[in-house]
C-alpha cells in the first residue's frame, strides 16, 4: 500500500511540514541539571531529524524556574537559556526539510520539586503526588501570563519554527480548565469561558509579541478521566473557544496523573484491536473535527498503525499524527515507513520507558534487552570459531 496521504505536506499555519508525521513531545531527562542544552541533549533530536520526521515538538520547556516536570529538563524562563537552545535548533535546522517546535509548560499542582510548592487555580490536593498546592491569586496568574509570552518570545527569536503550549495531563494550565481542580469563581475561573481565559490571554499578549506568522499550537486536554473531571463534552466547548481564539494546531489528550496518563494504553498482550481503542483519542478528535476549519487536528494516543493513519489522513478526520513512544525504540520510523517497509511500529507499548524515565534518562529497555541478546549470541559464536 502506498502511504500517499502520509507522506505529503501540509501547512500549520503558514509552516509548511515535508510528511504528516510528528514527534510528540516527550520528556528525555538529557538536559543539563540547569536546565541548559548538552551535546547528548542535541544528539538526541538530530537522531529523530535523520529519521524522517517532519515537525519534532520538544520535551517539556520549563517557563517558570522549580516547575519542571523532571530533573534535567530544558528551561527557557530567562535569556541565559537562549544560547543553548539556538544551538538545538541550529542542528536541527540543518537537516533543511525538519521543522521544530518549543513546547512551553508549567507543572501546577503536580510540581514534586522539593524546594518549591506545588500551586494550581485552586487548593485541590493532587493525589498522584501527595500535595496541597497553594492557590494562586490573580496578580500571579496574570505573571505566569507573562512568563509563558516571555519564553514563547524567546522560542521566536532563537529560531523555533513555531511553539505548542502545553494545557494538558494535569500541569497548570490543564488545571485550569478542568472544573475537578479550578473551583475559582473570580477571572479565571466559573464556567468553561472563565477557565479557558488563561489560554485565550497567553495566545493574545504572544501573538502580540510575535506577529501572526508564528504558528502557536496547543496540547490541549479534553478529558480528565477523573470524577467530577472535564468531560469530553465540555472538552468540546474548551476546544471550540480555544480554536476561535485562533489557535493553528491542536494535539488532542487528555487525562493527569491521578488518572494514570503514564500507564494509558499498554496493551502489549492484546491483538487485533480496532482502530478506536488503539488510537485512544480518535473518538475525541472526531468530536472536535466539525468545528477546526483553519486549525489543524492532530491524533496522539496509540499512533502506530501507517495503513490505519492513512485511512484517517484520506478521510479527513485528522491532519496530522504524533507519537512519542514508538520513536522512543525507532528514531527512524517516518524513514522506514516512507522506504516501503509498512509494518507496525515496534514498540509494545509496555511503558517501560516511562518507568525508566522516573529515574534517569529515557529509553526503551525492550530495544536495549533484544541488543544485549544479540551482542551475546556474536560472542558465543565467535567464541565457538
Amino acid at each position: 500500500m502506498e502511504l500517499k496521504n502520509l507522506f505529503s505536506p501540509a501547512k500549520i499555519g503558514n509552516v509548511q511540514i515535508k510528511n504528516r508525521i510528528i514527534r510528540s513531545a516527550t520528556s528525555e531527562r538529557l538536559a543539563n541539571k540547569d536546565g541548559t542544552i548538552n551535546d547528548k541533549y542535541i544528539k538526541n533530536y538530530t537522531d529523530l531529524a535523520e529519521g524522517g520526521i517532519g515537525l519534532i515538538i520538544s520535551g517539556f520547556i520549563n517557563v517558570e524556574l522549580g516547575y519542571s516536570v523532571m530533573p534535567n529538563s530544558p528551561a527557557l524562563y530567562n535569556d541565559s537559556f537562549i544560547s543553548g537552545q539556538k544551538k538545538l535548533v541550529d542542528a536541527v535546522h540543518d537537516y533543511s526539510d525538519v521543522k521544530f517546535a518549543a513546547q512551553l509548560a508549567h507543572t501546577g499542582r503536580q510540581s514534586t520539586h522539593p524546594k518549591f510548592e506545588a500551586v494550581g487555580p485552586s487548593s485541590i490536593p493532587d493525589k498522584s503526588v501527595n500535595r496541597v498546592p497553594r492557590e494562586l491569586t490573580d496578580d500571579e496568574i496574570k505573571e505566569i501570563i507573562k512568563k509563558f509570552v516571555n519564553a514563547g518570545r524567546r522560542a521566536y527569536e532563537i529560531g523555533y519554527d513555531m511553539v505548542q503550549i502545553h494545557a494538558a495531563h494535569g500541569y497548570l494550565l490543564s488545571n485550569f480548565i478542568s472544573p475537578y481542580s479550578n473551583k475559582r469563581t473570580g477571572e479565571y475561573g466559573g464556567d468553561s469561558k472563565g477557565r479557558t481565559k488563561i489560554l485565550v490571554d497567553i495566545y493574545k499578549q504572544l501573538r502580540d509579541e510575535i506577529g501572526k506568522n508564528f504558528p502557536i499550537t496547543i496540547k490541549l486536554q479534553t478529558e480528565d478521566g477523573v470524577s467530577e473531571g472535564m468531560t469530553l463534552e465540555e472538552g468540546k466547548k474548551i476546544a471550540k473557544i480555544v480554536i476561535d481564539t485562533g489557535y493553528d494546531a491542536i494535539e488532542v489528550s487528555g487525562g493527569m496523573g491521578e488518572s494514570l496518563i503514564g500507564t494509558k494504553n499498554a496493551l502489549p498482550s492484546k491483538q487485533n484491536i480496532g482502530p478506536e481503542e488503539e488510537n485512544y483519542f480518535l473518538q475525541n478528535i472526531k468530536e472536535i473535527r466539525p468545528y477546526m476549519k483553519d486549525c489543524a487536528a492532530i491524533l496522539m494516543g496509540g499512533v502506530k498503525n501507517p495503513i490505519t493513519v492513512e485511512k484517517f489522513l484520506q478521510d479527513k478526520i485528522i491532519d496530522f499524527i504524533s507519537m512519542c513512544r514508538p520513536l522512543i525504540r525507532e528514531s527512524d520510523l517516518p524513514n522506514r515507513w516512507k522506504n516501503g517497509d509498512i509494518s507496525p511500529a515496534h514498540c509494545i507499548s509496555c511503558n517501560s520507558c516511562y518507568m525508566s524515565g522516573l529515574t534517569g534518562p529515557i529509553y526503551c529497555t525492550v530495544k536495549e534487552k533484544l541488543e544485549k541478546k544479540r551482542l551475546r549470541k556474536e560472542q558465543r559464536l565467535k567464541n565457538n570459531k
